[in-house]
């Protein structure tokens, strides 16, 4: 037996007994070295093909021995693999004697001296059976020499591989073409599977031609090869499903080597590039993969060059839009990132892209409507407060001058109420439609309310602003809203304020502006306020806005307070007395306002309601609390608003505040002046009606100021008639006063009405009243206001 690798790396003991050469005399050397000149390079050219793993034919050759003799041998050979790497494995045999000196040894004394002393099993089969084996077929197959002498050629195969073992068998004893190696599978005794590299041929020995096979054990290669196909079989699934994975998500996936050449592209990056993967693919991805900044149209830095570069994920600045191969673009949001082997080495990038279009499109859209009006497209108040923010700080900083306009619409109501909210939304739309027409260069139109406009005029002095101002009068004053088979003509108001370095901050000029606005508006419409900094009218308006916030302030944290001031009965026809709860708010020194100052602010921004509600619950919490000392004969009096008395909510309100309090209706008595009752008559009617069913009494306050107070008179319902103070005053001065008084008294009691003179301020007065039979009389010369102790609030 022999193995070589680049020369003999082994030699079996029988060299030396056949040839007379010792096997470390044969290390290091070809056979071919050994060889007659005339033999030498076929047996060369055997010995590379063997070296090759070509499995050539035995070769019968002349080898020299030690003596100088000759030897005929023939060589079989084969190709096994070794933990040091290929190696080529031999077996010699004699075939004849030594050439010139002739030899007695019979053929099978050499073979069983090379047989026995080599590692890789031989088995030499006779007729299909085994006659004979060495001792490494015992090692590899577990079974002893007398247990594998006679067994069937079939018996040590793996039942996968018996019948093509049997098959190759039997062609090679019948000297049938057969393949000479091969992989076989056998089955040891202990029933363990082992892979072998089996070469089989026919040789004589012992004067017959016998079957004579080598394994070597491949076992563990084997394992490594089919873990290896495993895993391979493994990789390449994974391969697959990742490739169907990235095919069917919605991003665009781009795959580079490690020098940024693409090696692959997934279908939605062929539909957003243009390229197709077999043409992209070795191409650089710049050229593919074109983006450039939505905003300055240039070209972006490669994200894979500086992924490779730095080892780190890497994403495009800013907006970026990818420019198809066709000239499509798609904004697209991206990154780059590296690829590691094992090692952490990088071997490419992959880049992920989504088309955005869609998103970027709703994200322009929200910045649109963060800043304009969603109806008629113009800027909103949110953005016309900043933008008004930056002039004043303008003009604080450079002395600069600019101007705010206020345009406030009257007939919008009227349009929305008679043709429905369509025909208000279009009327709106053409309005700001005709103030863009008349915005001067570097103006800026916003709405600011329902039915209200402002135009900031920059780097505009109040001399321009007049100008633009009247136009926009002017315009919309000729203006018609046609609406089906309607026509309308609008009125405006415009409220003009200069914006100066003294001009204060965003608060006072839009308050400024907005007073201003009202100012035009209540003196009649159709013109234009400008404010000055000491307008009269424009304070007035402060002051009301100032007592928007303040009353429900007011409401919340308790600063409202009762007061009551009795009214004193003067005749037979007064049996009961009579008491008029009155509201005052306590400021943040402690000191008392007068309703005069607050009423008329709460009416007109319909705050009156909230304000009626309070009272009647602060009262009646007060009288079911004992407040008036236990005296139940009382009757007290509530003032209510024309807008509490014309809502159908708030009598529910009275109703349930009369049933959770357990104070007797009877108790109660509402005060409505004369003029409240007569603005809706018919509701005031309804209202005054139900309560009086309860037991509930009404005064009808300041009686006479209106102008046909008698003809109204009938059809209220009312308990007392309360005098107007105007005309109880001038009762000493003049006689008309008198006169009046007298008839109110005398029609009031015709109707069974009794009579309140209001406004007694002294003993005169009151001794006048009495003369003329009036049945009650209030004020300061009776009693002043006194609070009316309130439960604390828990």
């Amino acid at each position: 037996m022999f193995a070589s690798r680049d020369g003999l790396v082994y030699a079996s003991a029988a060299w030396e007994a056949v040839t007379g050469w010792r096997p470390e005399e044969l290390l290091g050397h070809a056979l071919a070295d050994f060889a007659p000149p005339e033999a030498a390079e076929r047996l060369r050219d055997w010995e590379r093909r063997v070296a090759a793993g070509e499995a050539p034919p035995p070769l019968e050759t002349l080898f020299r021995t030690r003596g100088g003799g000759s030897l005929r041998l023939e060589l079989h050979g084969t190709t096994v693999a070794t933990e040091a790497g290929t190696c080529a494995l031999g077996v010699a045999l004699a075939a004849g004697g030594r050439h010139g000196e002739p030899e007695p040894a019979r053929d099978e004394h050499w073979f069983r001296a090379l047989a026995e002393t080599t590692a890789t099993a031989v088995i030499v089969y006779g007729a299909e059976r085994i006659v004979y084996v060495n001792q490494a077929c015992e090692a590899l197959t577990g079974y002893s020499q007398e247990e594998l002498l006679g067994m069937s050629a079939v018996d040590l195969a793996h039942p996968d591989h018996q019948e093509v073992t049997l098959q190759r068998m039997t062609a090679r004893l019948q000297g049938e073409p057969v393949a000479s190696r091969y992989e076989l599978k056998i089955r040891t005794k202990d029933g363990s599977i082992r892979w072998v590299d089996y070469t089989a041929g026919l040789v004589p020995l012992g004067g017959e031609a016998v079957a004579l096979g080598t394994a070597f054990d491949i076992t563990e290669r084997k394992l490594i090869e089919l873990a290896l196909r495993e895993t391979n079989e493994r990789l390449e699934q994974e391969r697959e499903r990742a490739q169907v994975t990235l095919a069917s998500i919605g991003d665009g996936v781009i795959r580079t080597d490690a020098r940024g050449l693409i090696d692959y592209l997934n279908p939605v990056a062929e539909r957003l590039t243009g390229w197709r993967a077999a043409e992209a693919c070795g191409q650089p991805l710049a050229r593919i993969f074109q983006v450039i900044d939505e905003v300055a149209r240039k070209p972006l830095p490669d994200p894979v060059e500086r992924c490779l570069r730095e080892g780190r994920v890497v994403e495009l600045p800013g907006p970026a839009v990818l420019v198809r191969r066709d000239g499509v673009e798609f904004a697209v949001r991206d990154s780059a990132a590296p690829v590691r082997d094992r090692e952490g080495r990088i071997t490419g990038s992959v880049v992920v892209f989504k088309d955005v279009s869609e998103l970027r499109g709703m994200e322009r859209q929200m910045r649109f409507l963060a800043r304009h009006d969603p109806l008629t497209g113009v800027l909103n108040r949110r953005e016309l407060e900043r933008r008004l923010e930056r002039a004043i700080e303008l003009a604080q900083e450079r002395a600069g001058e600019h101007a705010l306009l206020y345009v406030d619409l009257d007939e919008f109501k009227l349009v929305n109420d008679t043709c429905g909210h369509v025909a208000g939304d279009e009327l709106l739309k053409q309005v700001a439609a005709e103030l863009a027409s008349r915005l001067p260069a570097g103006g800026m139109l916003a709405r600011v309310g329902g039915d209200e406009f402002a135009m900031l005029l920059e780097d505009t002095d109040v001399g321009r602003a007049r100008a633009v101002a009247e136009d926009i009068r002017g315009d919309l004053a000729r203006f018609r809203f046609r609406w089906e088979d309607r026509s309308f003509r609008l009125g405006v108001a415009l409220g003009l304020v200069p914006i100066t370095a003294g001009s204060g901050g965003l608060n006072q000029v839009l308050s400024a502006a907005d007073a201003a606005c009202y100012v035009a508006k209540e003196r009649g419409g159709d013109r234009i306020h400008e404010w000055q900094p000491d307008d009269t009218l424009v304070g007035e308006r402060y002051g009301e806005l100032q007592w928007i916030q303040r009353i429900p302030r007011a409401l919340e944290d308790g600063s409202f307070v009762l007061f009551c001031q009795p009214i004193l009965p003067l005749g037979p026809g007064a049996t009961e007395p009579l008491c008029e709860i009155l509201l005052r708010l306590r400021d943040a020194e402690g000191r008392l306002v007068s309703p005069a100052a607050f009423i008329p602010a709460a009416e007109r921004y319909r705050l009156i309601g909230a304000i009626d509600r309070w009272v009647v619950h602060a009262a009646l919490t007060a009288l079911a609390a004992g407040a008036d000392g236990g005296e139940t004969a009382t009757c007290y009096a509530i003032n209510l608003s024309g807008q509490s008395l014309g809502d159908e909510a708030f009598l529910e309100h009275v109703l349930a505040e009369l049933e959770a309090s357990g104070v007797p209706p009877a108790r109660l008595c509402f005060e409505v002046t004369e003029t409240a009752a007569v603005a809706n008559l018919a509701r005031a009617q309804r209202t005054i009606a139900a309560l009086k069913g309860l037991g509930c009494r009404f005064v009808l306050d300041d009686f006479g100021s209106g102008l046909s107070s008698f003809a109204y008179l009938k059809n209220l319902p009312v308990d007392f008639l309360k005098i107007d103070g105007e005309f109880v005053r001038g009762m000493s001065a003049g006689s008309v006063e008198r006169a009046l008084v007298a008839s109110i008294n005398q029609i009031g009691h015709v109707m069974g009405i009794r009579t309140i003179a209001e406004s007694v301020e002294d003993d005169e007065t009151l001794e006048a009243v009495r003369a003329l039979g009036i049945d009650y009389a209030q004020g300061f010369v009776i009693a002043h206001p006194q609070p009316l102790p309130l439960p604390s609030r828990s």
